[in-house]
């Protein structure tokens, strides 16, 4: 299968070792009968003859039954099958389709948030595919049955991943996340973890979690690790990601959180996304392409365009002297809906490339579709994704900003300036880890309602308690998203 196909699939093969650990975690006996809801290349279906496997891809599904004989291949959507089906399971193993949401539409979605629904889980338009994937797996078992899966690292943090979790507590008496730090597919950025479950038919008080620095082929899951109540994980947002710290550090930011010598960024500040233009190279302009059209600089505002205009501590005049000397693209073509459109600016909107402009999305879906919504100057700008640690930048030069960062507007009790000196303690350093997500790269990803609860200190001393805890959870937290 073509790159391009893998990915509108979301078809990922998995390491033949995990694979083959996955279906002994899964398979208690050898009259078990084991489905795949997703078989791919049907590695799954080898490690156990007695296997139904389901494939969308009409092509992979000719050939896997050439491939595995003993296997029952059904081609075609999980999601319909599953509705249909009066099969059931005593276990099920396998690497669910990872498609984010912009693909997972159509008809495929709206059976799948059905099913789910009916099970009593209930995702938003914004989920990527494989969490519904288990919850249709899920049912398919028998009372007692277990599942073994690869699944994104994403199921410690993502919001759509709360109601799958929510239905699995509900639905099985054990529920087993294995956090594998090393990558489990070399040639992918994502992260995967783990997930164990059995007792289907079951309830669960909360999850046993266990954190490996690398995954080695094993015939059972892994022993030991944490137990995290449901009220643990509830208390933590609905997020797995900060177990991955150990006890003492995590007592420490609990500690901290729940005490009165801190805040959340939320209680100074009101952080969101920039604007949408639909075309940024159309309405970003070059100073000189400015002076040959004769548009005014009054229709001119400088620009943060993305994470790597946030130099320093401060964007201020000398930084728009520099843009200017540059002849840097970052200026926005900022027309409003009631203003009179000068000529030059016109010719402009008339041209070649404001008519390709027009079409994108955004633009024919906004009245005029040259006035770009949500412009404002604000007091800050806060990096979007970052290597080392978020950057807080302050805005001295009234500049406007694209979605590529975030726009930080100071509520009055607060400033920038005390805001910026409590940035790099170690607690909000560490705040970011927990609260942000691994991106892939070493990157981290900060959206907007993750900044809104990091950790701030009331005051700032010489020296702090627990620093050196503090340290430490930074910089395992950076260890596992591959940073440095």
């Amino acid at each position: 299968m073509d790159i391009e196909r893998r990915k509108q699939l979301g078809a990922y093969y998995t390491p033949d070792g995990v694979a083959r650990s996955l279906v002994r975690w899964a398979v208690a006996a050898h009259t078990d009968r084991l489905l795949d809801p997703a078989c791919g290349d049907g590695r799954f279906l080898a490690a156990h003859t007695n296997s139904v496997g389901v494939e969308g891809d009409p092509n992979a599904a000719a050939a896997l039954r050439k491939r595995s004989p003993k296997s029952l291949i059904h081609a075609g959507d999980f999601f319909s099958w599953a509705l249909d089906t009066s099969e059931r399971f005593e276990c099920a193993a396998g690497n669910p389709p990872f498609i984010r949401y912009q693909r997972f539409n159509g008809a495929v979605r709206s059976t799948a948030l059905a099913l789910c629904a009916m099970r009593g889980a209930r995702f938003s338009a914004l989920s990527s595919s494989w969490a519904p994937f288990l919850v249709a797996t899920a049912s398919l078992l028998k009372p007692g049955g277990r599942m073994a899966f690869v699944v994104p690292a994403e199921i410690g943090h993502a919001p759509y991943a709360a109601p799958l979790l929510d239905y699995l507590l509900r639905s099985f008496s054990t529920v087993h996340i294995v956090a594998v730090r090393d990558k489990l597919f070399s040639d992918l950025s994502e992260d995967c973890w783990l997930l164990y479950c059995e007792g289907f038919g079951g309830k669960s008080g909360g999850f046993l979690f266990s954190a490996l620095a690398r995954f080695d082929a094993c015939e059972h899951p892994p022993t030991g690790g944490r137990r995290v109540s449901l009220a643990q994980w509830h208390r933590s947002g609905r997020r797995l990601r900060p177990f991955l710290l150990p006890d003492r550090t995590l007592d420490v930011y609990r500690a901290l959180a729940e005490s009165d010598t801190t805040f959340r960024l939320s209680d100074v500040a009101r952080v969101g996304i920039g604007y949408v233009t639909g075309a940024n190279d159309f309405f970003h302009l070059r100073p000189s392409v400015a002076r040959f059209r004769g548009i005014d600089d009054r229709f001119l505002a400088p620009a943060v365009r993305n994470g790597r205009d946030l130099v320093g501590s401060t964007i201020n005049a000398s930084t728009v002297e520099k843009w200017l000397r540059n002849d840097s693209a970052n200026f926005l073509l900022r027309l409003d809906a009631a203003q009179e459109v000068p000529q030059p600016v016109r010719r402009y909107l008339d041209s070649d490339d404001g008519h390709a402009a027009r079409e994108s999305y955004k633009c024919r879906n906004r009245t005029p579709w040259y006035a770009v919504p949500d412009v404002c100057v604000p007091d800050a700008f806060l990096s979007y994704m970052s290597g080392e640690t978020p950057a807080l930048v302050a805005n001295h030069a009234g500049c406007v900003a694209t979605n590529s960062v975030h726009v930080v507007r100071m509520k009055e009790a607060f400033s920038v300036t005390e805001l910026q000196r409590r940035w790099n303690d170690p607690l909000t350093r560490l705040s970011c880890e927990i609260e942000g997500h691994p991106l892939g790269g070493g990157l981290l990803k900060l959206e907007p309602r993750e900044a809104n609860r990091v950790l701030v200190r009331k005051e700032l001393g010489e020296l702090h308690d627990h620093e050196s805890e503090l340290q430490e959870g930074i910089d395992l937290m950076r260890c596992w998203r591959h940073y440095g």
